[in-house]
């Protein structure tokens, strides 16, 4: 890197979905012996962090503070979280956004970050696209910036209001619709309705109002007002480094300046020492792992009905569920549970099990990085659907052949939940099209390629 300083300082939330690919990447940058390296986090990524370091050369934390709520979905109470994960796609897409846009709830973070910037003098951030106040800083400072995306590309290329400048076509899918490319004439017209919708939630008195409060508080803090731009974060990028192909997306005409790199999966075994899981893993003829991310909150109801499943897969299929500790309590008793499911309340390495062989198929919420890492390592999927993004890439994956989404995500019938699993079971093609969107992610260089176009930026390669 020459005798100049040049800092690195990656920054996102503390929320594993977004936290862990930039964590994949700080540690490749260490383990090139890259100096220099800083993370801004909440908190509770401290450890983390800190372990990214230990590959090479020291990430240093830099804190902003504990977690606020509203930029935490893991803390929303349970109310907030049947809003957000209702399955109507616009009501549970306008209380994400209701209950996410607090603008003085990213005050603090600002000049948190703001402190560290001043302090640590980056060349180049390296920005979670999800972080806002990250990216309004580092425009505002006209510091040089990267953009992470652990979603499909048009998920951050699309605008999700009418008359907007978007990258993506007229008539495109709207993020968070859970709307295929073909659509009827139905579903074209609930996807203009979905785009008139957000924007008159935002014209709304109420909506009015906090944003005219966000209009203070971005005064306050002297953010640009470029910065408030609908695309901004991309625009204003140097960079987007996007987590995916574009085969897993639908085919749009992609801006240079997005480098779509495949999923970010650190050396494997992630954690050798997993308390017997692996031999586990070995000993079994067929395995379906259930793990629904760090939000899911089921319901006594539908856990049962994941137990009945699992015991209608018994003598063909083993099951590997991660059920947090607080949902175990929700289980039928520990002696009438059937003997082919294994319950952990984390596993060491969801990457490790993922790519194990003898797992099958990835019954998952379909979140940015568990759709792209099950598809990875070449594995099925059978799709619960949560919120947001989550219903995009259910629809992208059942039009590419790759999973199947339950009828009744909400009720997780039993009846349903076994059909879609020996079908993805049972038929070959769902196995073979996996693997070829695997062979695509891995050949997409995943943290390597995404380490070498960092380092490829004019503001680091310059002396």
């Amino acid at each position: 890197m020459g005798s100049i300083r040049r800092p690195i300082l990656f920054v996102s939330y503390a929320e594993s979905g977004l936290l862990n690919p930039l964590l994949v990447l700080a540690e490749e940058l260490s383990r090139r012996g890259v100096e220099d390296l800083w993370f801004a986090a909440d908190e509770k990524a401290r450890d983390d962090i800190a372990a990214a370091g230990k590959a090479g050369t020291p990430v240093e934390f830099a804190s902003l503070g504990e977690v606020v709520s509203e930029m935490s979905a893991v803390t929303w109470d349970d109310e907030t979280y049947r809003e957000v994960t209702q399955r109507s796609r616009f009501k549970a897409h306008r209380a994400v956004i209701r209950h996410s846009f607090a603008p003085e709830a990213r005050v603090e973070k600002y000049r948190r970050l703001e402190a560290i910037v001043d302090e640590v003098k980056p060349a180049l951030m390296v920005i979670e696209s999800m972080c806002q106040f990250g990216y309004e800083l580092a425009i505002t400072k006209n510091i040089p910036f990267v953009l992470g995306v652990p979603f499909v590309p048009s998920n951050v290329l699309t605008s999700h209001v009418p008359f907007a400048k978007s990258y993506t076509p007229a008539g495109f899918p709207v993020p968070h619709s859970g709307l295929p490319l073909e659509m009827s004439l139905t579903q074209r017209a609930a996807n203009q309705l979905f785009r008139l919708r957000t924007l008159g939630m935002f014209l709304a008195p109420s909506m009015r109002k906090v944003v005219e409060v966000d209009n203070r508080i971005r005064e306050e803090l002297g953010i640009a007002p470029e910065a408030r731009q609908m695309m901004a974060r991309i625009d204003h990028a140097e960079m987007v480094l996007c987590y995916s192909v574009p085969e897993l997306d639908y085919p749009f005409p992609m801006p240079e300046k997005m480098r779509l790199v495949g999923a970010m999966v650190p050396p494997l075994p992630q954690a050798p020492d997993d308390d017997g899981l692996s031999d586990w893993l070995s000993a079994q003829e067929s395995v379906v792992y259930m793990g629904f991310g760090t939000i899911t909150r089921l319901t006594r109801e539908q856990v049962g009905s994941l137990v009945e499943v699992t015991r209608r897969l018994a003598g063909r299929h083993s099951v590997l569920w991660k059920l947090p500790k607080e949902q175990q309590e929700l289980l039928p008793p520990r002696d009438s549970l059937p003997g082919n499911l294994r319950i952990e309340s984390w596993v060491p390495s969801q990457l490790d099990v993922l790519a194990h062989p003898k797992v099958r198929v990835f019954f998952t919420h379909a979140g940015g990085n568990g759709y792209h890492e099950g598809l990875y390592f070449g594995k099925p999927l059978v799709v619960r659907p949560l919120w947001v993004d989550c219903d995009d890439q259910a629809v992208r994956g059942q039009d590419f052949g790759v999973s199947l989404t339950l009828d009744r995500p909400e009720t997780v019938d039993p009846d349903d939940v076994f059909d879609k699993l020996t079908r993805v079971l049972d038929d070959r093609s769902f196995s073979e099209r996996a693997e070829h969107f695997g062979e695509l992610l891995r050949a997409a260089g995943g943290r390597g390629a995404a380490a070498d176009l960092l380092l490829g930026l004019p503001v680091l390669a310059s002396h």
